[in-house]
């Protein structure tokens, strides 16, 4: 089992969470549960409601569609984040491609972790504001435009 601080440290891996200081990082640790797949175990399906975020400790995840892999999630990688802030069904299905043990964090635990501590969902939102300019920036780049302010 992981300590507190030893959650902390994975979840500043995190790109939604990379701009929380360490004591708001520390809320969401104590929410953030270890769970343990065995190999081709599946950790969601394509369609179902989107609950939680994923972070991999150990081991290997497969994302997939109709056959096609689309993604293989490794140490410190992130899947499922914007579950957190949408309840739309899944695009794809995760699967554990061998032993596998993740760090997962539940949307209704952290919308109630958002109750106690705004100061987290703002720096949460500066971050997603900040990747939507960058990725106007891009496709105004790639389309001649430069976008709006």
């Amino acid at each position: 089992m992981l300590t507190i601080v030893e959650k902390v440290i994975c979840l500043q891996n995190v790109d939604v969470f990379s701009e929380l200081p360490t004591e708001q990082l520390s809320y969401l640790a104590a929410i953030a549960e270890e769970v343990d797949f065995s190999e081709g175990e599946e950790i969601y399906r394509c369609d179902e409601v989107s609950d939680a975020l994923y972070v991999v400790l150990d081991g290997k995840v497969r994302i997939h569609r109709d056959g096609e892999e689309l993604a293989v999630e490794e140490p410190d990688d992130t899947f499922g984040t914007w579950a957190l802030f949408d309840e739309t069904p899944r695009v794809a299905t995760a699967t554990a491609a061998v032993n596998t043990r993740l760090l997962r964090i539940d949307r209704d635990d952290f919308l109630d972790i958002l109750t106690d501590h705004v100061g987290i969902m703002e720096n949460v939102m500066k971050t997603l504001v900040g990747r939507l300019r960058g990725l106007l920036e891009r496709v105004g780049t790639e389309i001649g435009q430069r976008p709006a302010s």
